[in-house]
């Protein structure tokens, strides 16, 4: 696991030139983009979700594009549309912007239902269908979604069946004081971004995504999983819990941040770790919890102190 845990290294240093102070949230990042999941960032505007799509993008030689989700906006407009060529006497697939390997959903909020819905079988099956052909999408893929959580004036709620599919939901939030000054003095001249080498290439990528899914997982530890996310599901202030997609996408989050530290086998620790990231944004709240403002984070906060953690082999016990 010492290639993964190196490639993320390297990932992560060219990330930190354009984005400051941010570590744990580049960390979570790459741990989706190792599982090959999709990314939901919910934050104000200004503190840097497009940047560091684009560094992410430009640091693996990814093709990337934008996507301005408005209430205008058309499910064509994503996935691409059949135009009739004259010349040739036939219809002609032109793609969408969804067709890139790193794509920036920006506000994807703020798009109708019929628009967010377009992302669904992109997310889903890794491919989108126009006139009843479907459309491979290019490997790897990731979308980076994000949202306002404060303005919620003209936007139109993403529904379970898509919140459900991104694989982890993460929070920038404002720098540090001397991270913005940094960041202010690294601008100076030119914007770091345009100065960013790419420091991993895809098939190198789609190595190391191979390689993180050989992992070991202790049934003992794969039996933590399902219990916790078993949990939300029984809790009182919660509506509707986790899915089974949720208990799949922790125990993949999990032997992604064993590999980037250098482990093949999962300790519950990574578990712990990785659950609020990986399971509040799936679960909804009852109306008498929301009206008490329980929040999702202290469920799972409580969900990890109540639900036992079992008692794995010792680290020379681990392998198969």
């Amino acid at each position: 696991m010492k290639t993964v845990q190196r490639a993320v290294e390297r990932i992560t240093k060219n990330i930190k030139q354009v984005i400051f102070g941010k570590e744990k949230e580049i960390q979570l990042i790459l741990l989706d983009l190792l599982c090959e999941g999709h990314l939901l960032i919910e934050d104000v505007p200004g503190v840097g979700k497009t940047m560091l799509a684009r560094a992410l993008a430009q640091s693996l030689g990814c093709t990337f594009s934008r996507i301005q989700f408005t209430p205008d906006l058309l499910p064509s407009d994503v996935t691409g549309v059949s135009i009739y060529n004259q010349k040739a006497r036939e219809f002609e697939f032109r793609p969408g912007p969804i067709l890139s390997q790193i794509v920036l959903a920006d506000e994807v909020n703020r798009a109708t239902p019929k628009t967010q819905s377009a992302l669904l079988e992109a997310m889903g099956e890794q491919q989108v269908t126009v006139d009843g052909t479907s459309y491979p999408l290019p490997r790897p893929f990731l979308v980076l979604a994000t949202q306002n959580p404060i303005e919620y004036e003209g936007t139109f709620p993403l529904p379970e069946a898509q919140i459900d599919r991104f694989l982890v939901r993460i929070h920038l939030g404002y720098p540090r004081e001397i991270d913005e000054v940094a960041m202010i003095d690294s601008q100076q001249y030119e914007h770091p971004l345009l100065t960013l080498d790419k420091v991993l290439g895809v098939t190198e990528l789609r190595e190391i995504q191979k390689r993180v899914r050989e992992v070991y997982v202790n049934n003992l530890v794969k039996k933590y999983i399902v219990r916790l996310v078993h949990a939300t599901r029984t809790h009182p202030d919660v509506y509707l819990g986790a899915s089974p997609r949720g208990s799949l996408a922790l125990y993949k989050m999990a032997q992604a941040r064993a590999a980037i530290f250098g482990r093949d086998y999962v300790i519950p620790d990574d578990i712990k770790e990785l659950a609020k990231p990986t399971l509040a944004h799936r679960l909804i709240i009852g109306p008498a919890a929301r009206l008490k403002d329980v929040q999702a984070d202290l469920i799972i906060e409580e969900l990890l102190h109540t639900v036992p953690v079992p008692r794995t082999p010792s680290q020379g016990q681990q392998g198969r």
